[in-house]
């Protein structure tokens, strides 16, 4: 017995050890999951909440129906508002609970959503682009005549429709799966699962050439050459304002020079004004508005940086792996693949702040829809235009660059 109690005590330290272990790591877990999904539950309700607002104020503000561009942007704000709705719901319990419980059909059509709205988000930042790109650096009668309402609508509806052929058509027949079932098998097997309880998607070689090539590295290039002809054009609307304001500083003779800017700030080809420097004016009177037009240009420029440095940021490691993993053998671990999925995900909740919390007009019809209707922000922002325009007019300020109210 004297022997026996000195091992009994040491089995139950261990095993007391052992439990204490236990509780440690399901403690750890169960903090994990909770930290996860109120992580992706913030992630969600911002996304839902930022595009449904963008939305709704296109909805209630007609100055805001006016333009174009606008168009695009609520088509985005759908796209990106169907992406919170229908796939990221289905893609956090998967994360958070480790297993995906809706069968195998279900699978294959939360995959082919997911593709097709991650395109459609993606496909509407490039015709924004383009968009922005043909009434700033255009003249305004090529921009009426590249971006007419039947055009834009051609644009809207490929934005839709090109993503069905790299979504539901190649996934539903499994022709991103061809040359690979055994892989997929065998991936399903090391999960030791079964179809029901795991939605595995993995692509082969020519499907992920052709759907990054058509979701991502084709409208980045064409998002990259659209702003950097817009930026350009800013620097040269900021060289023009410093000319401007050294002209003003200098006694003038003979007739009344004049330099016609259009604002790079707003994607009507109609946005533009003259400043004219005449004798009555002095430097102290001109230099207030130049200092501000280039202010608004800088600005101009800085934002296209941060919009094209956010989508890169987002969207590229996901479209990289996309390409670089089935040439490595399906190597990349699935933590990091989930990462960069959700990295792209937060590309959805950004793009209301960029592309419309930005604009002063819908800045301006948010305050109106959260503050219940209070028609005051209306007022004041066409109170605020008037006395813009009253301080323009007195140093010759033209035109309806100041439809930015």
């Amino acid at each position: 017995m004297a022997t026996e109690s000195p091992l009994h005590l040491l089995d139950d330290l261990i095993n007391t050890g052992q439990q204490q272990q236990e509780q440690q790591q399901e403690f750890l877990i169960s903090l994990e999951s909770i930290i996860l999904t109120i992580f992706l539950s913030i992630i969600i309700i911002m996304t839902v909440c930022g595009n449904l607002l963008v939305m709704v104020a296109l909805c209630k503000d007609r100055h805001l129906r006016k333009k174009k561009t606008n168009y695009f942007i609520v088509s985005l704000a759908f796209a990106d508002l169907l992406v919170a709705l229908l796939v990221m719901p289905f893609a956090a319990i998967e994360l958070i609970t480790g297993e995906w419980r809706y069968g195998e059909i279900f699978c294959l059509v939360r995959t082919s959503l997911d593709v097709l709205l991650t395109t459609a988000s993606i496909l509407h930042l490039c015709c924004i682009a383009l968009d922005r790109y043909y009434a700033i650096c255009c003249q305004p009668l090529v921009y009426r005549h590249k971006m007419t309402p039947v055009r834009v609508a051609v644009m809207l509806s490929g934005c839709w429709f090109i993503p069905i052929f790299i979504s539901f058509l190649p996934i539903m027949q499994s022709w991103n799966a061809i040359g690979i079932e055994d892989i997929i098998e065998e991936r399903k097997g090391l999960a030791g699962a079964s179809n029901d309880t795991s939605c595995v998607f993995l692509v082969n070689r020519p499907y992920a050439l052709i759907c990054s090539a058509v979701a991502f590295y084709v409208p980045l290039a064409l998002m990259v050459l659209a702003y950097q002809r817009i930026y350009v054009t800013a620097m040269t609307h900021v060289r023009q304002i410093e000319t401007l304001q050294r002209a003003g500083s200098a006694p003038v003779s003979g007739p009344t020079p004049m330099i016609t800017v259009r604002s790079s700030t707003s994607s009507d080809p109609t946005d533009h004004y003259r400043l004219r420097t005449t004798m009555a004016l002095s430097p102290s009177e001109q230099a207030p508005i130049a200092n501000s037009r280039m202010r608004i240009e800088t600005k101009a420029a800085k934002t296209l940086a941060v919009i094209m440095g956010c989508f890169c940021l987002c969207w590229a490691p996901f479209f990289i792996t996309n390409i670089v993993d089935p040439f490595i053998h399906y190597s990349v671990p699935w933590q990091l693949w989930t990462a960069w999925l959700w990295l792209g995900y937060i590309n959805s909740g950004l793009n209301p702040f960029l592309y419309a919390f930005l604009n002063r007009a819908f800045r301006r019809a948010f305050l109106v829809i959260l503050c219940c209707g209070d028609e005051r922000y209306a007022r004041q922002g066409s109170c605020s235009y008037g006395q813009v325009h009253r301080a323009c007019s007195a140093a010759s300020v033209n035109g309806t660059s100041m439809a930015l109210r």
